[in-house]
């Protein structure tokens, strides 16, 4: 019982890390240097015009090092800046990453891909410049997941909504907290379209049992649950590397996905429990 509660006590919250903190956190110690930093001004052009004082990094914190001794690429998403939202510059700067990756790849250079997704999707003052980018993000990792895993993680408390969903959705693996949500729409969203009979927004309950990281492992949308622990994160994404390129991505196994949507009576609402039960091993809480 000591032993667990030093371990408890000697915990750092991933969730708590700034995005730059995060990066570090994922690549080993000392291997880091950041690209395309505050300091080179790669910011929005298009918030100031809209009366938003832009960010510096626009949001997206780049840095490149090593992984277990083998080069890697961070990305992390800050959610502190417009809620982690994906404009014109950020969206580049994930997709650039990715694609300089994958030309490493291609010249034989392992280079590794980790996503830190805390991220509300699209950033509405940049409407068709930002779904542009999450599509070229999306692009990126289909090209790139085809010679070396990309590993999303998704710690909380923003989650992964909107296209950045989908990105989510595209990686190898995915490593979560019991904080993290997932999910193509969000709860303020579906209540604002629906109505709050659809969905109560302020119902953290209901919300994190139909979307949150639990229920998403217990219905095998993820892989790896994990609690917020920057160190156990950071062996858990390394672990997920050491399996290799899944032999069947999520978002190739459509046959098993169409059954399982079929299974689904529509007529009523169901529970995150009923769901856990009826797809998966019926232990998300």
């Amino acid at each position: 019982m000591t032993t667990d509660w030093k371990h408890f006590l000697e915990r750092k919250s991933f969730i708590e890390l700034k995005a730059r903190e995060r990066m570090l956190a994922l690549l080993d110690p000392g291997s880091a240097r950041e690209i395309l930093g505050p300091f080179d001004r790669l910011k929005s052009p298009w918030l100031p015009m809209q009366g938003i004082v832009a960010q510096a990094d626009d949001g997206v914190v780049l840095g490149r090092g090593t992984i277990d001794g083998q080069p890697a690429v961070v990305a992390a998403i800050e959610s502190a800046f417009q809620g982690g939202s994906m404009g014109e510059v950020a969206g580049a700067k994930i997709a650039g990453a990715l694609e300089m990756a994958l030309r490493d790849n291609e010249k034989g250079i392992p280079t590794r891909a980790v996503l830190v997704l805390e991220t509300g999707g699209v950033r509405l003052q940049e409407a068709n410049l930002g779904l542009a980018a999450i599509a070229e993000i999306h692009a990126g990792i289909l090209a790139l997941r085809r010679h070396t895993p990309v590993i999303g993680v998704v710690a909380g408390m923003v989650g992964s909504f909107g296209g950045m969903s989908l990105a989510a959705a595209l990686c190898s693996y995915l490593v979560v907290t019991r904080q993290a949500r997932m999910g193509m729409n969000g709860p303020e969203v579906i209540e604002q379209e629906a109505g709050i009979a659809e969905l109560d927004s302020k119902d953290k309950t209901m919300i994190w049992s139909l979307i949150g990281g639990a229920q998403r492992a217990a219905v095998g949308m993820v892989d790896a649950l994990v609690e917020d622990d920057a160190v156990e994160i950071a062996r858990q994404v390394r672990e997920c590397f050491a399996q290799g390129v899944p032999r069947l991505h999520r978002t190739e196994d459509v046959a098993n996905f169409s059954r399982r949507l079929a299974e689904i009576d529509t007529s009523a609402q169901m529970t995150g429990a009923q769901l856990a039960a009826l797809w998966g091993t019926g232990e998300a809480k």
